[in-house]
């Protein structure tokens, strides 16, 4: 029964102490100079790895905090799942097995920087799941890892549509193109 309450709380309307209270969580790792260094890399459509990492951790920390799960730890794992730091279009680069390898970077990048609990680090390294096997262990990583793909979804087709909408409660607040 619970998780049903919890299915509305990506569309819950949006509180200032909601966002006042996400920013308080992720503050510190966005003053981080390797975190700001995800904005000079797309990552899908027009949205850089800052930007999708930004909304998959948003999206993660209203559903778990309404879930009544730990949205600090899904907050920071979602901000920092995707700190791998190179561009992934590049085979060059890494690309042609991105998807495969680039958790453990973005782990190992997170761990340089910083401390991580155990759902944090949970997180980062199984977020790509069912691509990489690891499945994820705590309820926080399903919610990531979920978030991550309806975030994705939403920037891909804003991709291939050339359409940027963005909604709250399901009501289209503004378009950009």
């Amino acid at each position: 029964m619970e998780w049903f309450r919890c299915q509305s709380a990506a569309r819950s309307t949006l509180r200032h102490s909601d966002a006042e209270e996400y920013s308080a969580c992720v503050a510190d790792l966005l003053a981080l100079e390797q975190v700001q260094r995800m904005d000079m890399f797309i990552q899908h459509g027009r949205a850089t790895c800052l930007k999708h990492s930004q909304a998959v951790s948003f999206l993660s920390y209203r559903i778990c905090r309404k879930c009544k799960l730990d949205y600090r730890s899904a907050a920071r794992g979602g901000l920092l799942h995707d700190l791998f730091l190179y561009d992934w279009h590049d085979p060059a680069a890494g690309g042609r097995w991105h998807g495969f390898t680039h958790p453990k970077a973005a782990l190992r990048n997170a761990e340089d920087i910083l401390s991580l609990n155990r759902i944090e680090r949970d997180i980062i390294v199984k977020h790509m799941w069912p691509l990489t096997p690891a499945v994820p262990r705590f309820r926080e990583t399903w919610v990531v890892c979920l978030a991550d793909k309806i975030v994705t979804c939403h920037e891909f087709m804003e991709g291939v549509t050339g359409r940027h909408e963005h909604w709250n409660n399901g009501k289209k607040l503004y378009k950009t193109d």
